[in-house]
């Protein structure tokens, strides 16, 4: 899978054939083609596989403090640190209209993590640790406030501000928690 996102990423989804993948990944194209069926579902496999949803469950499971500052600041820390180490799948999936139906397929991981902060905001709030408020609009909030981020450092937000990812994240952390403790 590596190969085949290494290739399309530099070259284009259209860009390559499975000629190409099987020769950079060290296997045969008959291995490729019995294992992924074919170039498409191999693209499809490597999103299912590098998404977040699986890393973002175990963070709500195993590192929930109760805590809204420290909670919010390891959740989007990890957001940006998994979305950056699956750049290359965004650029690909995103340039090519042809790939729509992975685009699509890939909203699960998103509507899973608007799911869980929509639960531990909900939890938050019965705890007297959040303001009563509509627990799933500030989820979508946090995560469109994060997901905008992610997609400017990915077309170069040094074009447009100074400021880093870091100083972004410690801020928005901060403003999220003065508008949502009591």
């Amino acid at each position: 899978m590596l190969a085949a996102i290494d290739l399309m990423a530099e070259k284009g989804y259209k860009g390559i054939s499975t000629k190409e993948i099987a020769s950079a990944a060290g296997v045969s194209e008959m291995t490729l083609f019995r294992n992924f069926g074919s170039k498409f579902n191999l693209l499809e496999k490597a999103v299912d596989h590098y998404h977040y949803s699986i890393e973002m469950i175990q963070i709500f499971n195993e590192k929930v403090t109760w805590d809204l500052r420290e909670d919010l600041l390891t959740i989007s820390q990890m957001y940006h640190e998994i979305m950056d180490r699956n750049r290359k799948l965004f650029l690909i999936v995103l340039r090519d209209d042809e790939l729509i139906a992975i685009r699509e397929k890939a909203q699960k991981h998103p509507r899973t993590l608007l799911e869980l902060l929509t639960n531990y905001f909900t939890e938050m709030q019965s705890k007297n640790r959040m303001i009563q408020t509509d627990a799933e609009t500030q989820a979508i909030t946090f995560m469109w406030m994060n997901y905008g981020a992610f997609m400017t450092q990915l077309f170069g937000a040094s074009k447009i501000t100074k400021v880093a990812l870091p100083t972004f994240i410690a801020s928005s952390i901060e403003l999220f928690v003065r508008g949502l403790r009591p």
